[in-house]
């Protein structure tokens, strides 16, 4: 794993994506915090940082594009497959690398509160608390477009599916709003859900039977809980879709909250896409 890291480091140090990257986050970040906070004598740096929350749309994807798409673009995956190291920390190493080069922005950012406290009066627990949201939110997000990477050999289409993702989860609160909070339409979305499962299935094994008897179960299981019990799917696919909004959890860590509950949704976030890109890798080792 530390080879794998040391070796996705020095790649990323050694060109200029990695460079680049770290030059327009602290652009940016160096924009809004000249205007909120200097111009307009803010103290509050939180408001900062939720402002260039949007700089993800465009940083993740350009990180995240190349880190495994081009390994199967070149076939040099075909090593990685074969080298005496679990999946795992090939991946690990990859991840930790990414976070890494997105660690100096975030530390350099950490530099601003105490420019802020020669002027005048600054929360540090407040701003630092901001800062640690904003960390594990860019981690969360690298870790999605980890995954992503490792689906396609395309570093155009990772990153426009990066992109894609990230966007959605990013005006998830104004898509809730197209759909009706009522019983009927959220077991009518989770019987859809339960089809695209069943397909899902059929996708990675190439067995109609199976895919077939697990669209029916869920399906089935779907309409006999609407039918025993509807007042349970009313506003749950609201919460669902809550789930995938990823910034919403970043709220509180702007009011200077250290919220429990948002580290470990973000930490479930990065197990979840880290796992699921390992899973990815050893789909493709044993085809």
């Amino acid at each position: 794993m530390l080879a794998m890291y040391k070796k996705e480091l020095r790649s990323y140090m050694t060109s200029m994506a990695g460079y680049v990257f770290i030059a327009f986050i602290l652009l940016i970040m160096g924009i809004y915090f000249t205007a909120y906070n200097m111009q307009y004598a803010s103290p509050d740096f939180g408001m900062t940082l939720s402002s260039v929350t949007f700089l993800f749309l465009i940083i993740t994807p350009v990180l995240t594009m190349r880190i495994l798409a081009e390994e199967k673009k070149n076939k040099t995956d075909q090593l990685l497959f074969t080298a005496p190291v679990p999946v795992w920390k090939i991946v690990m190493g990859k991840y930790l690398s990414m976070v890494t080069v997105y660690l100096i922005p975030v530390v350099i950012s950490a530099l601003y509160p105490f420019i802020m406290g020669r002027y005048g009066t600054v929360s540090y627990s407040m701003a630092f608390t901001g800062i640690l949201g904003f960390f594990l939110l860019g981690c969360a997000q690298i870790a999605v477009g980890l995954f992503l990477s490792s689906v396609t050999e395309s570093q155009v289409i990772a990153a426009v599916l990066t992109f894609g993702v990230l966007f959605c989860s990013y005006v998830m609160n104004g898509i809730e709003g197209f759909f009706s909070d009522t019983a009927l339409s959220s077991m009518i979305a989770f019987a859809v859900i339960a089809v695209v499962i069943a397909f899902g299935v059929y996708q990675m094994t190439k067995d109609m039977v199976l895919s077939s008897v697990v669209g029916l179960i869920l399906v089935g299981a779907t309409v006999i809980l609407y039918i025993v019990k509807a007042s349970v799917f009313e506003g749950l696919l609201q919460k669902l879709l809550d789930l995938f909004a990823i910034t919403n959890h970043y709220d509180n860590f702007v009011g200077g909250i250290l919220d429990v509950t948002g580290i470990v949704y973000m930490l479930s976030i990065i197990c979840i896409f880290v796992f699921l890109t390992v899973q990815s890798i050893q789909k493709r080792r044993w085809s």
